[in-house]
């Protein structure tokens, strides 16, 4: 009784293309594998929308997703140098600066399903960002802004990932599907990147920046996950576990030193519904923590100021089946934490071949 309440849950979000009527002893089990990839189809649109988080792609189904997106990010810091007198007396130094950064995103990715439950992806993104830094050392006694452009532009770390889903998903289970990701430095690091050397106002050295953005990480990461998703009539429910070890390398200090990056977990969760059977919207939250970064050089260890990151963004999306073989999905995204971005916008345009 579960299973046909589940399949007849599925029949109300994605329509069925019929085929010519099949023999008698043929319609029972025809109509069964077409409700139960229904479900599936129903499932994967929904969870989809606001991260990689659908039913794995049915056996033989190549999928060709381009993707796009822009996140932006504000940011003003406030840098103190002296003491206080009395509280309402600074002498010192106070420096005022402005960040605002844009990331656009174009990628492709390739996904493949294998067998019933086992799939495989290819991600590879193309970036190009811009950087604004404006700032203003208050005792310099001017009121000229100082004003410091930087870009870059390339491919990004391109991405492998394997999903098999682990259970049917019937007598009450969700569907539970295990992910491994391995994400490899294809793009350029931020130590493959020249750098240059800042001057204040007299000409004297004050500081070392790069002299464009970096598109890639530099490192090897590894991603074991875990996902899940549970229909339950009217809507689905999903959720997300994962943890990203990133692979320490000898990089820095002009390449004599050990840097290891933070290590990342991740969590997500949301639910979505259907409005009709070619429109669906999803509400999620995702989150992750982003461990020290540590620097070793010689017999000298050092570590980023902060114990850990944390990174929260809340998200709704909108899909709709334009044909039965290509979706479109968009989806915006807003920090919620000072380290997110403020605002992410992500198109995506799945076609099943």
């Amino acid at each position: 009784m579960k299973r046909l309440a589940l399949f007849s849950f599925s029949l109300c979000l994605t329509p069925l293309a019929l085929a010519e009527p099949p023999a008698p002893d043929e319609r029972t089990a025809g109509t069964t594998e077409q409700r139960e990839a229904a479900a599936q189809d129903s499932a994967t649109t929904i969870a989809s929308i606001t991260a990689d988080r659908g039913i794995v792609t049915r056996p033989g189904r190549f999928t060709i997703e381009p993707s796009f997106s822009h996140a932006h990010s504000n940011a003003t810091r406030v840098a103190v140098e002296g003491y206080t007198v009395i509280p309402a007396l600074l002498v010192g130094l106070i420096n005022i600066s402005e960040i605002q950064r844009d990331i656009f995103v174009s990628a492709l990715s390739l996904k493949y399903g294998f067998t019933s439950r086992l799939e495989g992806s290819l991600r590879v993104p193309y970036l190009s960002i811009r950087e604004d830094l404006r700032e203003r050392e208050v005792f310099q006694g001017t009121p000229v802004d100082t004003v410091r452009e930087s870009s870059g532009d390339g491919i990004g770390d391109a991405e492998l990932s394997i999903r098999y889903q682990l259970n049917d998903g019937l007598d009450g289970w969700p569907y539970l599907i295990g992910t491994f990701r391995a994400r490899a430095p294809t793009g350029e690091g931020p130590y493959d990147v020249d750098q240059r050397i800042i001057t204040d106002s007299s000409g004297n050295p004050i500081g070392v920046e790069l002299a464009n953005r970096p598109t890639g990480s530099g490192f090897w990461a590894v991603e074991p996950g875990l996902s899940f998703i549970y229909p339950s009539d009217p809507a689905v429910l999903f959720g997300n576990l994962s943890y990203a070890w990133t692979i320490k390398e000898e990089q820095g200090f002009e390449n004599g030193g050990t840097v290891d990056p933070g290590d990342v977990v991740r969590f997500g969760f949301g639910m979505g519904f259907a409005f009709n059977e070619r429109t669906s919207f999803s509400l999620g939250y995702d989150h992750s923590v982003i461990r020290k970064t540590t620097f070793e050089h010689g017999n000298d260890l050092f570590s980023s100021n902060f114990d850990r990151i944390q990174v929260g963004s809340l998200s709704f999306g909108l899909s709709h089946r334009l044909s039965p073989s290509t979706t479109m999905s968009l989806t915006v995204a807003v920090g919620v934490t000072d380290n997110a971005p403020n605002s992410e916008i992500t198109l995506k345009l799945p076609i099943n071949l």
